[in-house]
């Protein structure tokens, strides 16, 4: 006769589940927001949103950064790149965050891990105004390596700045960079090779140049540029954003472009951060790969009319990030030009 089977023998734990949901209960509470219409453990998560106010949805994960976090053991930066990765992108429709989801897959559920990952995520819904309304924590048994786990999330928010995207970008407008705060979460795949394959370097070792460690460099968070931009665009000086994700300037300030004007990117107008220049000096790449990987210290571009620059400008670096003109928009063909 056959010995009764138990879904922990078969590879999940539903005590451990129990646990983790217990403790993630007060980090999800403490994002609450005046949009939230539903308790945490509902089927879905009830929002209000502003009558009249289109909403804008985006969905993302963190990609290979995570392999990073599985080396070094620490799981409380992910979920601050997730959120503010996604709040970047709803920013360049002209939208603010209501609320967000996360979903978290793994092999075998290790409560800590997840309350880790999950901690990092209320964190950034704070700080972002959001809610963390909801989402789903997956135990696949064989279908993650052991220790591993994937992060996806999704993000709604309404339309706060409407001049956002109906002002027309024009010749002769200016492109504001906006500093990033390292890799963020693109490129991975290259950093990863360079620096653990090619280096040989441990997470705990110093990154080249640096006094910080390998971790510290490559698990630094995905900045948010909301509260940055918002005094811009509440006044409405901003006409188009662009995030600098995926693909790099040149593959995201076209987004923004109409098909009869260039941008023009001054490269040498700012210097890109020591991380930048490791993967530069030591792959050998050429520098429009490099441009195209990486955000290569530009994590947001703002176009601003000439008469509006210096004001856009001061107040972002007044809320903390450094900012500085880096070209311009010029007659073309709705491309990208990456000029000295």
């Amino acid at each position: 006769m056959n010995e009764g089977l138990t879904y922990r023998e078969a590879g999940v734990d539903l005590e451990a589940a129990g646990r983790a949901k217990a403790r993630l209960a007060e980090l999800v509470d403490a994002t609450r927001t005046d949009a939230v219409a539903s308790r945490f453990g509902s089927f879905g998560g009830r929002f209000r949103s502003t009558p009249g106010r289109d909403l804008v949805a985006s969905v993302d994960g963190v990609g290979t950064k995570l392999k990073v976090a599985f080396l070094s053991g620490r799981h409380d930066t992910v979920g601050v790149d997730l959120v503010n990765h996604c709040v970047n992108d709803i920013l360049a429709e002209g939208a603010r965050p209501l609320v967000f989801m996360d979903y978290v897959a793994c092999g075998r559920l290790e409560p800590d891990v997840v309350t880790s990952v999950v901690s990092g995520l209320a964190r950034a819904c704070v700080e972002n105004g959001c809610a963390l309304v909801g989402g789903e924590t997956a135990e696949m048994p064989d279908f993650y390596a052991e220790g591993e786990y994937d992060l996806a999330g999704f993000v709604v928010g309404e339309v706060a700045y409407p001049a956002l995207g109906e002002r027309d970008v024009k010749e002769g407008d200016i492109l504001l960079g906006l500093a990033s705060s390292g890799f963020h979460t693109n490129g991975y795949s290259f950093v990863r090779r360079l620096v653990f394959d090619r280096l040989g370097l441990d997470v705990s070792d110093a990154f080249p140049g640096s006094d910080r460690s390998v971790a510290d460099v490559l698990l630094t968070p995905h900045r948010s540029y909301l509260g940055y931009l918002e005094p811009g665009l509440t006044a409405g000086r901003i006409r188009a954003l662009a995030h600098i994700t995926g693909g790099g300037i040149p593959g995201n300030l076209d987004r923004v472009l109409p098909p009869d004007l260039d941008a023009a990117v001054r490269t040498s107008s700012w210097t890109p951060p020591l991380e930048f220049e490791v993967m530069e000096r030591e792959s050998g790449a050429p520098r429009d790969e490099l441009f195209r990987v990486f955000n290569m210290g530009v994590g947001m571009i703002a176009i601003v009319s000439p008469d509006e620059a210096d004001a856009a400008a001061a107040e972002a670096t007044a809320a903390g990030c450094e900012t500085f003109a880096i070209g311009e928009v010029v007659g073309g063909e709705g491309r990208v030009r990456l000029l000295e």
